[in-house]
């Protein structure tokens, strides 16, 4: 029986943590920050039910990838057609929603005065400029960094605003309804992107062959697992982490939820001085800002990465040929284009642009589950790699 050691963890450790930084982003710093500060601790539920629901769909990336060789995009084609085609449909008509909405909380978090598109233009060129470069070992190190800042920081945070502020929403104060129209509309928003939309198994299964090509080592089973697990356990905690945030230092004080993206940022540093101090206030606009930079990064080269797939496995080129041709650079150039356009064309509707990316994410997530499901079932996946099926239905 295989055991964990620390040489095979450190092989096998990256992945998760990626999906972790992509995780942690508009899901966490805004919407389980939003749903404490607008229903205090009322949707605590939703946000444990969406991260357990959504476990072993997500968990079928790495455990495919390391079953077959393959990413689930080339699983998809080899199933059927009809999949394949799917998902490029349900990836095309959101990517740009999805990548708008974490760079526009990116440039928000900046620091400096300037307009949310030129903030955005500028973290997009960045971003494109350092992927271009750099291979996904360098990805996996400032990851690696930037998750362990955040996450010391948030947990420290949520743990002083207990000490130092309390909860204690005020006497008189009516809850508002979670099962009215807008309410079940947060609702499903909230849970859209919670921890992280469907589409990121296929994602986590391009990392994951990644990382073993990196290290030259195909790890087994249990240190791939204990990699996913040990990012999605900890964007859990983080999630709620934000959460309570919000319910403590802004549930029933009367102050709204930002409409704007320079609102929110304002905010959401609030929430951490008014827990840590004024003197944390430079640390904590770093370290939000590295965050998101870090959720923008890993997303831009996601998505570059899927639509390479997508015609890699349409034209029935070599898997080498991927991300080493001119093409990717040219696709990385084109997704960063379309998203500025759209940042451009809405404006600064902060809320309408996050709310749109994850109800599009809540709404395609029933059929990318069921592709999931089907496809970790498939003949090339040995039997003694595949889920138990007291988890899977």
């Amino acid at each position: 029986m295989s055991t964990l050691t620390l040489r095979g963890i450190r092989n096998s450790l990256g992945p998760g943590l990626i999906m972790a930084a992509a995780a942690i982003g508009v899901s966490h710093l805004v919407q389980s920050t939003r749903a404490g500060a607008e229903f205090g601790f009322a949707l605590v539920w939703a946000v444990v039910l969406a991260n357990f629901f959504k476990y072993p769909f997500l968990e079928f990336g790495p455990r495919y990838a390391l079953a077959t060789g393959k990413n689930m995009i080339e699983g998809y084609a080899k199933m059927s057609r009809a999949a394949f085609w799917i998902f490029i449909l349900f990836t095309v008509t959101t990517m740009f929603a999805v990548h708008a909405a974490v760079t526009m909380v990116t440039a928000s978090l900046a620091g400096i005065d300037l307009p949310i598109p030129v903030w955005s233009t500028i973290i997009l060129f960045l971003s494109v400029l350092y992927l271009v470069r750099n291979t996904y070992a360098m990805l996996d190190v400032a990851i690696k960094v930037l998750m362990t800042i955040l996450a010391l920081s948030t947990i420290t945070a949520m743990i002083l605003a207990f000490v130092n502020v309390g909860y204690q929403p005020m006497p008189d104060l009516i809850a508002p309804g979670v099962w009215t129209v807008s309410g079940v509309a947060f609702l499903i928003a909230l849970m859209g992107w919670m921890p992280i939309p469907i589409d990121a198994a296929a994602w986590q299964s391009i990392w994951t062959i990644e990382r073993i090509k990196q290290t030259g080592i195909k790890p087994r089973l249990n240190k791939v697992l204990f990699d996913f697990n040990l990012g999605y356990i900890g964007a859990g905690v983080i999630a709620l982490s934000f959460l309570t945030l919000g319910a403590i230092v802004m549930y029933g004080s009367g102050q709204e939820f930002a409409t704007s993206a320079a609102g929110f940022s304002n905010q959401l540093i609030e929430l951490y001085t008014r827990s840590m101090g004024d003197w944390a206030y430079l640390i904590i606009v770093i370290c939000a800002f590295t965050t998101m930079f870090s959720t923008t990064l890993t997303v831009t080269d996601t998505y570059t990465k899927v639509l390479t797939q997508f015609i890699r496995i349409q034209k029935n080129t070599p898997e080498e040929i991927g991300s080493k041709s001119s093409l990717h650079g040219y696709l990385f150039v084109g997704v960063s284009t379309g998203t500025l356009l759209l940042l451009l064309l809405l404006g600064d509707q902060f809320r309408f642009l996050i709310d749109l990316a994850t109800t599009l994410s809540f709404l395609t997530a029933p059929v990318l589950a069921f592709m999931n499901h089907k496809l970790i079932h498939q003949p090339e996946v040995d039997e003694s790699l595949r889920p138990n099926l007291g988890y899977t239905g």
